[in-house]
Order: structure tokens, then C-alpha cells, then sequence
């Protein structure tokens, strides 16, 4: 105010700027818990979501000015943290001191929402926990649902989820390679995985009318019957898909900017991994062989033979060798699942449970009795046995758990998923300790997180 009085000129009014004035004091620290100063008080924003992780941290050498750690903050409008991340960073100079993930961004409440629907109506809320798995996601709800009701889901339709579990498998690290590789500069590798992943999409759309959003797995079994031409287009492209697998890699396993910025970065020890609840392809890159569909099989995955990769590099390379290669094991999981299909005579696709499971639309149109259960399932839902049970599917990320609590009616008491990103999203401070904040970046990719399901 002294400076702007100086250069007033002499003989105009001076006015303060009460801007806000009507404010000033009104909920102040001290207010809020009178006994307190405002020293005591938690005030909102940087500080609360990093005081515990870098309390203990002091400056680091003698000179007060240029040895004192800095806060910063990656996202969470950033495109390198692979959705509405925040990351609040403690660093000295270039070097991660700590880090502490901010999450809630795109928090949706669905599995509140669970709670006000029917049980078939929450298929599409799974559809976006992890929007690049979806089949995967109303797998692991359709199979908790299953156990509750005591139905058989027809070999035919378990098949049939494999492969599409599968297909959706390979999406979904297509989409992990070709934007973790545009992280580091590589945008030619986004392009060409970005192509086979439109073959994917239209493969998806032609079974189930959506690209991404399918709801195709449903409880009982799957909604429609695949086009009698699909199957030939789906060996097509696993036909062709290797060839691609190998171009990737041609672009990028003797790359030396590549191989630079990944081997070597993100450590992470099978101890750390197992302790910090870490699952799928990052917890095998660290040298833990586990693997859901091998050890916990569902849905008929016992009759296949696959390998599970493993490696003990325990960085972000591992963790792209470790996906490299389940695209190829996944591509020969869909070959043996069309060659099954293609041996097994035609069957129904969905249990035999006319109260639970929409009856088939020209039944529902020409059999009054058709009608009515429809018309009842449609308004009214089908009731649960009362219980509690958990499934587990082992989906492109890691691990994914369902628990769904009945309380006897046609609407879920609880829905609860426990999906692989939350888990790996809290090993990534273990990961990042002591390396650069460009690493920061690497490492995000090499964990592949989708923000939907941690926000959930």
C-alpha cells in the first residue's frame, strides 16, 4: 500500500482495495478449533498429501539455499501420468527424495451405484472400472454372481470367454506399449499398435454392437451369439499378429535410447512386490510366478496350454519383456479356444435359468411365457440367494478380485472390486526412490495403471 500511495499523484483520492474484504477472517485455522494455533492445523493442499511421507526428510548438506529439497507436482492434467494422476514429488535437484500419489479425480462412486441396481443392470457399470478390459471386468462380476445363484454357465460360453477375455488381453497391452513407448518419444510404435488394435475394436463391435463399452459377458453366460463369419476374422488377425509383436520389437529392443531409459530404472523387488500387494505382469517382472488363470483357473482355463512369462529383471524393461510375451501366449490361447469351438458341436451360450436369464427375442415375441419372464426380469430383477462371495480373474493389469455381498433381494447389498492398479499405484514411490524425475515417466508406463479403476 506504501509503494501505491508514492506513486499516486497528489490531490487524488487514495482508496484501499477491499477485494475479498468481506471474507478475511471469516473461517480462519483458529477458528475452526479455537484451542488451537494455526501452526496445529492441517490447511488444505500440498503439504497434507506429502507431510507424513517427507516429515523425516531434512535439507542435505550445509548451504540453507541450495540443498533444501522442492515439492512439486506432476498432473494431474498430465498426459505422462496416464489419466487425472497426481503426483506430489520431493525432490533434490533432478533426484526423487519421495513421492506420494494423489488420487480421486475421476472418482465415480460406481461401486456405490452397484447398490441401486438390479444385478444384471451394474454388467455395464463394470464395463468402466478398467474401460480397456471391459469383458474382463464383466467376467469377474458375472462369475461372483454365478456362485451366489448356483448355476452352470454351458462349456460353449466359458470357451467363448476366453477368447474373448483374451482379445481383450492383447488390446489392452497394445494400448500399454504404444502410449508408454510415446512417453519416452517413440510415436511411430503408438501408430502401428494403435492399427492392430482398430482390428480389435471392430471385432468387439461386430459381437457385441460396441466398441468399447461391450457388457458381452453376462450373468449365466454371454449376451449374443458371435457372427458365423467372425471366427475366420479373428484367425486372421492372430494369423498375422505375431509379424506385428516382431515389428514392435524391431523398433525397439535394439533402440539405445530405449533400452537406456528402461533397463536399470524402476527396481523393484519380488519382496517389495508381494508386500505391496503388486499383481499380474509386474509382479511375475519381478520374478514371482503367479498367474490366476494357471493357478486359480475359471472358466474352463485348466483345457488350455499356455506359458506364463517371468523374468527377474525386476525394472521397467522386465516389465516390457514380461508383456511382449504374453501377447504372444494370449495369441495362442485364442487359437486354441477357435480350434475347441470349431471341434464342439453348436450349444447354447447362456444357462438354462429362464427366471434369471433373458429368454431368447423371438421366444420372447411368440411364448407368453417367455413374456412374462421377461417382462418380470426386466422390472423387477431376479432375487439372490443371501451370502457373500468373492471372485478372481487374472486381467491384463494384475489380479482382480470381485466381492459381492446378498442380502436376499434382486439388488446387490455391496459390490466391492479390488482391482490390480490401486495395489500397484502405491509400490510406484518404491520404484521411483532415487532416480530422475524423467524416470518418473518410464516407470508410470511400465506399471500400466487406468485411472477408472483406482477412482471407482
Amino acid at each position: 500500500m506504501a509503494f501505491l500511495e508514492e506513486v499516486l499523484e497528489p490531490g487524488v483520492e487514495k482508496k484501499r482495495d477491499t477485494t475479498g474484504a468481506t471474507l478475511a477472517g471469516f473461517r480462519t485455522a483458529e477458528s475452526l478449533v479455537p484451542d488451537k494455533t494455526a501452526e496445529d492445523m492441517i490447511i488444505p493442499g500440498v503439504e497434507d498429501v506429502v507431510d507424513e511421507s517427507t516429515s523425516g526428510h531434512k535439507p542435505h548438506g550445509s548451504d540453507p539455499v541450495s540443498d533444501q529439497t522442492m515439492i512439486l507436482n506432476m498432473g494431474p492434467q498430465h498426459p505422462s501420468t496416464h489419466g487425472v494422476l497426481r503426483l506430489v514429488i520431493e525432490v533434490d535437484g533432478e533426484t526423487i527424495i519421495s513421492l506420494a500419489p494423489d488420487i480421486g479425480y475421476l472418482h465415480t462412486g460406481i461401486e456405490k451405484t452397484c447398490e441401486a441396481k438390479f444385478y444384471a443392470q451394474v454388467t455395464p457399470l463394470t464395463d468402466r472400472i478398467d474401460y480397456l478390459c471391459p469383458m474382463t471386468n464383466n467376467t469377474a462380476y458375472a462369475l461372483a454372481v454365478e456362485k451366489l445363484l448356483g448355476i452352470e454357465v454351458p462349456e460353449r460360453a466359458q470357451i467363448l470367454r476366453v477368447l474373448f477375455n483374451e482379445l481383450t488381453r492383447i488390446q489392452s497391452h497394445l494400448v500399454w506399449l504404444g502410449t508408454h513407448a510415446m512417453d519416452i518419444g517413440a510415436l511411430t510404435v503408438f501408430l502401428y499398435c494403435f492399427r492392430e488394435r482398430e482390428d480389435l475394436m471392430r471385432i468387439f463391435e461386430a459381437v457385441s454392437g460396441q466398441r468399447m463399452m461391450t457388457s458381452y459377458v453376462r450373468i449365466g453366460g454371454l449376451a449374443l451369439e458371435p457372427p458365423a463369419d467372425l471366427y475366420a476374422t479373428i484367425r486372421k488377425f492372430l494369423k498375422n499378429f505375431p509379424e506385428k509383436i516382431a515389428e514392435y520389437e524391431g523398433l525397439l529392443n535394439n533402440n539405445p535410447i530405449w533400452i537406456s531409459r528402461l533397463k536399470g530404472v524402476g527396481h523393484l523387488s519380488p519382496e517389495d512386490a508381494i508386500a505391496l500387494g503388486v499383481t499380474g505382469p509386474p509382479l511375475r517382472a519381478s520374478g514371482v510366478d503367479f498367474d490366476v488363470r494357471r493357478d486359480m483357473p475359471y472358466s474352463s482355463y485348466e483345457k488350455f496350454t499356455f506359458a506364463v512369462p517371468v523374468s527377474n529383471g525386476c525394472d521397467v524393461w522386465a516389465r516390457y519383456i514380461v508383456r511382449m510375451e504374453e501377447m504372444r501366449e494370449s495369441t495362442k490361447i485364442c487359437l486354441q479356444a477357435l480350434d475347441m469351438l470349431a471341434s464342439m458341436p453348436e450349444g447354447r451360450i447362456v444357462a438354462d435359468a429362464p427366471k434369471i436369464i433373458l429368454p431368447d427375442r423371438e421366444q420372447m415375441k411368440t411364448q407368453m411365457e417367455s413374456l412374462i419372464h421377461h417382462f418380470k426380469i426386466v422390472t423387477e430383477g431376479f432375487a439372490v440367494p443371501a451370502g457373500e462371495v468373492t471372485s478372481s480373474v487374472e486381467a491384463p493389469h494384475g489380479m482382480m478380485n470381485y466381492y459381492v455381498v446378498s442380502d436376499g433381494t434382486a439388488k446387490p447389498y455391496r459390490v466391492h472390486m479390488r482391482n490390480a492398479d490401486f495395489a500397484t499405484l502405491q509400490a510406484l514411490e518404491t520404484m521411483c526412490k532415487g532416480k530422475l524425475i524423467a524416470d518418473v515417466v518410464a516407470i508410470i508406463g511400465s506399471i500400466d495403471i487406468v485411472l477408472g479403476a483406482i477412482d471407482r
